[in-house]
């Protein structure tokens, strides 16, 4: 009998935060997945719809508004009062900062990443309600834009997988 646990051979990953911190880890693990042999499928819904609007993908922020972990000058410093993250600027800044960060480590940005996964069989979904509620069409999407499904039909095509919301 063997006692090793099965292999995921699945995943379908929801995104629906449309901020940097709600992005990229939709995107990260994904990516890993694919990268593992591992079927990924990323399904964007309200707000995470932005990572796959080709007009805004690249200009997705930091949410600093009410976000109690953000600390200055990084994860180590102090923690920045939630109100501070009203200040004009603030956003832009904590974004800059984080994509500096992320380009040390060779972290792409939104574009790219999602092309990556797409190049590498990761298929690329939108959410049906969503798209209706926010008056899109398919030539708002990105090219890798695999089709745009009810809900229904992503639980349709995450069978047998294990399903993240992140």
């Amino acid at each position: 009998m063997n006692s090793a646990p099965d292999k995921i051979k699945k995943v379908s990953i929801i995104v629906s935060r449309g901020s940097l911190d709600g992005v990229y880890p939709g995107l990260i693990m994904a990516n890993g997945a694919r990268m593992e042999g591992i079927e990924a499928n990323l399904f964007f819904t309200f707000f995470g719809l932005y990572a796959i609007l080709g007009k805004y993908q690249d200009s997705i922020k930091i949410a600093t508004v009410g976000n109690p972990a953000m600390r200055v000058p990084d994860a180590k410093g102090f923690p920045l009062p939630t109100w501070m993250g009203a200040i004009p600027g603030m956003s832009a800044f904590a974004t800059s900062m984080m994509k500096k960060e992320m380009e040390k480590l060779d972290i792409p940005p939104v574009s790219e990443f999602v092309q990556m996964i797409s190049d590498a069989g990761g298929k690329i979904y939108a959410c049906k309600a969503t798209v209706d509620m926010f008056h899109l069409t398919k030539e708002d999407f990105v090219p890798a834009l695999d089709s745009v499904l009810t809900v229904g039909d992503f639980y349709e095509l995450s069978a047998g997988g294990q399903i993240i919301f992140t």
